[in-house]
């Protein structure tokens, strides 16, 4: 699995964006309609059932493997060696977990606020299992940029899951069709990533291996786990405060303001660890090229947030009706708080990458620590909006000046990082702003929603126009 004679890193990458980024954007905008249907079929109450259920599942999976398939993407040699290991830890660890939480199911659900969620965790627990069982060949195909068939996977994964889950809503489910669709696709993707699997799939145990990946794995996991709850304590306090209904409005808002990051920084996230581990050797390169994607990223991300964030009533409105408009109060702060999390997502993976695992750890910490006492102060003051201003504000304050910190330590000049990024920021609020102002006008949701989004499209267009030679430089060359 040596790289390919004659083609670059840079071009095999971009190859790599290019094709995850059309996965993300296909099965974001493939699955926007039916999720509307199902929205609007279950209404808030069956909605936040199955949010407690899917922040279970989120929890879990955030240190499911614990940590050790990252390996697999970051080893220097050839992973033939650690991958039987890989899959032994992996799918050992997913089962143990998968039992946990069946068991748990009962006392999960009451605490997050409906116990009437407890069968639809117990059938979305098989999930960590399918997970762990193809950690090891989703981490194959991401080092290998297999983006092309990492997309026939997740396609698979999201159209016949929402398929599934919308069939068996209008038969009357309510939200157990949400758990069998997340089921159905999660079992059709694990079959063709193991069949595409760059390695043959089995299992083995070397002892000094498993101390080595434990090692490197088990920082990462619990700092995964306390990115999860940093990033999710909002929903848990929200069902376990306010109840599911008031879970159901928060997590479609959140849904909602995840879109950006799921379309700008998840495909990134498939090609960014790989390409900057390559670029280990040269930390110069690397550095320069960290600032260079985060000049390009955030140029296309924060126009988009704070635009969402400004129009956010219209935009709530339009696409699930009414019944769903007090999720616009959430929607505001939610989506204003994604810029915020492409940004740390990106470097996260960096620091990652950089063996900074303990220090993402205390950075995590730190936000969780900050923001649950925040976010109980906000539901009780302002309820839901109070809520997810709270998340916002400590992101802002907290979070983002230990990212500045931890970049900082690794010797990146912070002068160089503000050089590429302040612009794109103040485009991005000026987006923001005018948002907001047309959202105001009395226009409708349709028209007032339409026009905030040409003028974020205009603003990202000249951002990007101005970024062209980096563009240029990234697509040919890997570093500008």
């Amino acid at each position: 699995m040596a790289e390919r004679t004659g083609v670059s890193l840079a071009g095999r990458a971009s190859r790599a964006f290019g094709w995850s980024f059309a996965n993300t954007l296909a099965s974001r905008l493939g699955t926007l309609l039916i999720g509307v249907v199902l929205a609007r079929v279950l209404g808030p109450s069956e909605f936040g059932i199955f949010a407690i259920a899917m922040v279970t599942l989120l929890a879990i999976l955030s240190f499911n493997e614990l940590g050790v398939s990252l390996a697999i993407v970051r080893w220097l040699d050839e992973p033939r060696s650690i991958a039987p290991t890989v899959n032994t830890v992996a799918v050992a660890s997913s089962a143990l977990l998968t039992a946990v939480v069946v068991l748990a199911a009962p006392w999960i659900s009451t605490a997050l606020g409906d116990v009437r969620a407890t069968p639809v965790v117990q059938v979305l627990a098989a999930s960590i299992l399918i997970n762990g069982l193809v950690a090891t060949p989703a981490a194959l195909l991401q080092r290998e940029f297999m983006a092309r068939q990492r997309m026939i996977a997740d396609q698979l994964n999201s159209w016949l899951g929402a398929l599934v889950s919308l069939a068996l809503a209008l038969a009357g489910w309510g939200a157990m069709s949400l758990a069998a669709g997340r089921i159905a696709g999660s079992v059709a993707s694990a079959v063709v990533l193991l069949r595409w699997s760059p390695l043959p799939y089995r299992f083995g145990w070397d002892s000094t291996v498993a101390r080595h990946l434990l090692s490197f794995g088990l920082p990462l996991a619990a700092s995964s786990l306390v990115v999860f709850a940093s990033g999710y304590a909002d929903q848990v306090v929200v069902g376990a405060t306010l109840g599911a209904t008031a879970l159901g409005f928060y997590a479609l808002a959140f849904n909602l303001a995840s879109w950006p990051v799921s379309i700008f920084s998840q495909p990134l996230r498939q090609v960014a660890p790989a390409a900057l581990a390559r670029l280990q050797h040269d930390p110069d390169a690397m550095r320069s090229t960290f600032v260079s994607v985060a000049g390009l990223l955030l140029a296309v991300a924060v126009p988009s947030c704070l635009a969402i964030a400004g129009a956010a009533t219209p935009v709530v409105g339009f696409v699930y009706g009414e019944a769903w408009l007090p999720a616009a109060a959430v929607l505001a702060w939610l989506a204003a708080q994604a810029a915020l999390r492409i940004w740390f997502e990106l470097c996260y993976d960096y620091l990652v990458v950089l063996g900074r695992s303990r220090g993402l750890l205390a950075i995590q910490l730190a936000w969780f620590v900050a923001g649950v006492p925040a976010m109980l102060l906000g539901a009780r003051l302002a309820g839901l909006g109070g809520v997810a201003a709270a998340q916002f504000l400590v992101t802002l304050v907290v979070v983002l000046g230990l990212y500045l910190w931890q970049l900082r330590r690794t010797g990146l000049r912070l002068t160089a990082l503000a050089r590429a990024l302040w612009w794109p920021v103040l485009a991005g609020v000026g987006s923001g702003a005018a948002a907001f102002t047309i959202a105001r006008l009395g226009l409708g949701h349709f028209a007032a929603g339409a026009l905030a989004a040409a003028v974020a499209c205009a603003v990202i267009g000249l951002l990007l126009l101005g970024q062209r030679r980096t563009l240029t430089l990234l697509r040919t060359e890997g570093t500008p």
